[in-house]
């Protein structure tokens, strides 16, 4: 009789899957660029979403995003999947319409873990106002889940990830460290507390924190997810400006501070801190804490780069939404240094 196939749900997934910034640029310089003057951003700006204009006021917003497995329960992994696909239209500042299944699955494991997924994601496109109306699946030797998303926006209100102005102040609306926390968690290592704060980030959608800023005067935005953030902080500033990060005012779930102290890394925060190179500067900021400043982020927070003027009453109601947030820096002048990061004084 034949052994039963053992099942590994979880090896390691989520953002961290993600291919390296350096890899993926040198094959994105060699794809052709098509000129069209409904295509409002396409991915030369390393944008969050495509945004193609339609009507004189109605685009849609489009992306996609899909990964392994970062969590052994199938419902939550649909749930983050889910969630961290739907961030993109929300990191643009549009509105969830419709949402397509990616699916990736051993044909010989238990269809009712497959089932599980697509149920958690199906919630998750609902709490977004979204419709779920199909998708596509194939056999694979692993698990991989995600969806590709359509929304819709006015093209005179889009929230582009470049177009921050000096003197702008940042606000991140989730806590770091839920890479640092699943590496713990694979090893078992991570308290259960732990990985409950990093599974409610990760579950948590952006759609609440995207309608607050609404209200207010945002220059940009971007969410988040593998480049960590101080990755997704120099694609904001792109060649234009720089930023200054106060270390003390950026949210993080507290014990990914001590896990990374104890080198529960990801590779993917090495390729993170490889590719930014010489273009960050710390001063008296602790090892630990560039480590979380690096870590890829799945599902994480919106960075918001906001007038001033705006910045505490914003900061005010997003703190209602009950996770971590922060008011973590300001954008500056080009300067020699992309982003420099201190202690506060």
């Amino acid at each position: 009789m034949a052994e039963k196939e053992e099942i590994v749900f979880c090896k390691g997934g989520g953002c961290t899957a993600k291919l390296g910034p350096d890899v993926l640029a040198r094959v994105l310089d060699k794809i052709p660029r098509f000129h069209d003057e409904n295509l409002l951003i396409g991915y030369e700006g390393s944008d969050d979403a495509a945004v193609y204009q339609l009507t004189e006021d109605l685009a849609i917003v489009q992306t996609l995003d899909f990964f392994p497995p970062m969590v052994d329960d199938p419902y939550v992994f649909g749930q983050i999947a889910a969630a961290n696909a739907l961030s993109d239209i929300y990191a643009m500042g549009g509105e969830v319409k419709t949402a397509l299944n990616i699916v990736c699955f051993p044909e010989s494991w238990d269809m009712n873990i497959l089932g599980k997924i697509l149920q958690g994601g199906e919630q998750k496109v609902r709490e977004a106002g979204g419709v779920l109306a199909g998708g596509h699946s194939i056999a694979d030797a692993d698990v991989k889940y995600g969806l590709s998303v359509m929304g819709v926006i006015h093209p005179e209100k889009i929230l582009a990830n470049n177009s921050c102005q000096v003197g702008d102040k940042l606000i991140l609306t989730k806590p770091l460290g839920v890479g640092v926390v699943c590496s713990a968690q694979r090893i078992g290592e991570a308290s259960k507390e732990a990985m409950g704060k990093a599974v409610q980030s990760m579950t948590t959608l952006n759609k609440y924190a995207a309608e607050i800023i609404k209200k207010y005067e945002v220059h940009g935005c971007t969410d988040v997810t593998g480049f960590g953030l101080l990755g997704h902080l120099s694609e904001m500033l792109g060649d234009t400006y720089s930023a200054e990060l106060i270390a003390d005012k950026i949210p993080y779930i507290q014990e990914a501070y001590e896990y990374a102290g104890e080198f529960y890394l990801t590779a993917a925060a090495q390729r993170n801190r490889n590719h930014l190179g010489d273009k960050v500067q710390f001063d008296n900021v602790s090892f630990e804490m560039e480590e979380i400043l690096f870590d890829p982020q799945t599902s994480g927070g919106l960075l918001i780069s906001i007038d001033k003027k705006d910045v505490q009453a914003c900061f005010e109601d997003l703190k209602k939404l009950g996770l971590p947030c922060g008011v973590i820096g300001t954008v500056l002048e080009k300067d020699e240094r992309k982003i420099y990061v201190r202690k506060e004084e």
